[in-house]
C-alpha cells in the first residue's frame, strides 16, 4: 500500500523529524510513506473571516496539487469521524482489499483545511475534539498508520 501524508508546513524541530522518521522506517516493512510538505501562507495574528477563508485557500490550492487523482483522500478534520485504532486498521485493510492501494491523508494548517480540500475528501477523520499542534499530528498520524498495520497483522504492538 502507498501511504502519502501531505501537511501544511515545514517540520523544523529535530525531535519531530526524528520520531517521524522511527515509524517510517518501522512502516517499511508494510506500506510506502510518502511525506509531502506543502508551504503554510503568511498570515497575520488577527484576520477577519474573509482574511482566513483566504489563506486556507491558498494552502488548500497546494494541498490539492500534491494529491494524485485516483487516490482515496481521508482529510483530518475535527467534524470527522472518530475511530478507533481497529477501526483505522480495518479501514485501510477494506480499502486494499477493494483495490484501493493509494491513500492520501491531509493535515491542513493552523486554520485547518479548506472546503475544497474537504470536499475532495473522501472521508474526514477526527482524532477528537482536542487542538493538536498540526507539527505533532504528522507524528501521531504515522503512529497510529504503524498501528494500524500491526493490528491488520495480528502482530503484536497495539496492546
Amino acid at each position: 500500500m502507498n501511504i502519502q501524508i501531505v501537511a501544511v508546513g515545514k517540520l523544523k524541530e529535530k525531535y519531530w523529524v526524528q520520531g517521524i522518521e522511527e515509524y517510517t522506517k518501522r512502516l517499511g516493512p508494510y506500506a510506502k510513506l510518502q511525506m509531502s510538505e506543502v508551504a503554510d501562507e503568511k498570515a497575520p495574528d488577527a484576520m477577519s473571516a474573509a482574511e482566513e477563508r483566504q489563506v486556507k485557500e491558498k494552502e488548500g490550492e497546494r494541498i490539492l496539487a500534491q494529491l494524485h487523482a485516483d487516490a482515496f483522500v481521508i482529510a483530518l478534520s475535527l467534524d470527522g469521524q472518530a475511530w478507533s485504532s481497529e477501526q483505522l486498521a480495518g479501514q485501510l485493510a477494506e480499502l486494499g482489499t477493494y483495490g484501493r492501494s493509494k491513500v492520501s491523508f491531509v493535515i491542513g494548517g493552523s486554520l485547518g483545511l479548506s472546503a475544497g480540500v474537504l470536499q475532495r475528501a473522501d472521508m474526514q477523520l477526527s482524532f477528537g475534539k482536542m487542538t493538536y499542534p498540526h507539527q505533532l499530528m504528522r507524528l501521531i498520524l504515522v503512529e497510529q498508520v504503524y498501528r494500524a498495520f500491526k493490528i491488520m497483522r495480528g502482530e503484536p504492538y497495539h496492546k
